[in-house]
């Protein structure tokens, strides 16, 4: 996630614009987005046995399979919207997230984690949470017209399975389940925030 920072900020410097900077990350994002896949086993396996990732099996796994799905499905796949802005704000939101959770990972394990970085890990999300999931809309909506016209990914009847598929509906419908699924991750963190942070205060006046 560092290699996608470094070519975000090298391309804008060299471009001037932060228009069409998908361009100058779109291989990193993809091996290492899609190589997140592994953390969803590597969690799945720490929630039976001792593990080095205290992440949530069911949080993790949408997350991960969410961005995969709009790195590939959605971005990937309809090439008319990787010049949306709206590309640049969830790519921006995950690199800094990602980022700072790797950090957060890589000091704990050290037993060495500095309080400026358990801060970010529990505060910036307040921003970069909407951040990235505005941006996911955002990018999902512009690909709808696209998607319609070229029936991208859709089987219509009749067909010798009789079975019928519209992707155009197929996205509006993982647009809808946004609503009920954001507000439980985004409060689920608020939650974890107000643990964590009130703990080490606590500490520190104990002290």
């Amino acid at each position: 996630w560092l290699v996608i920072a470094v070519g975000l900020v090298r391309a804008y410097l060299a471009k001037g614009s932060y228009h069409s900077l998908y361009y100058s990350i779109e291989k990193p994002l993809k091996f290492f987005q899609t190589g997140a896949l592994l953390e969803v086993s590597s969690n799945f396996l720490h929630s039976y046995f001792p593990g080095i990732v205290p992440s949530s099996v069911v949080l993790t796994a949408f997350q991960v399979m969410s961005r995969v799905f709009l790195t590939w499905a959605v971005t990937h796949s309809v090439k008319e919207v990787q010049t949306e802005d709206s590309v640049l704000l969830f790519v921006v939101a995950w690199t800094i997230t990602e980022i700072i959770r790797y950090s957060f990972y890589t000091f704990s394990l050290l037993n060495h984690l500095p309080y400026l970085i358990k801060w970010a890990r529990y505060t910036l999300f307040i921003v970069l949470y909407p951040m990235g999931v505005s941006g996911e809309l955002l990018t999902i909506y512009a690909a709808l017209p696209f998607v319609r016209q070229s029936g991208l990914y859709s089987i219509s009847l009749p067909n010798k399975y009789n079975f019928s598929f519209d992707y155009y509906t197929f996205l509006i419908l993982i647009m809808i389940s946004y609503i009920p699924i954001f507000p439980q991750l985004y409060f689920h963190m608020l939650h974890q925030r107000r643990k964590v942070l009130s703990h080490i205060e606590e500490h520190k006046k104990s002290e």
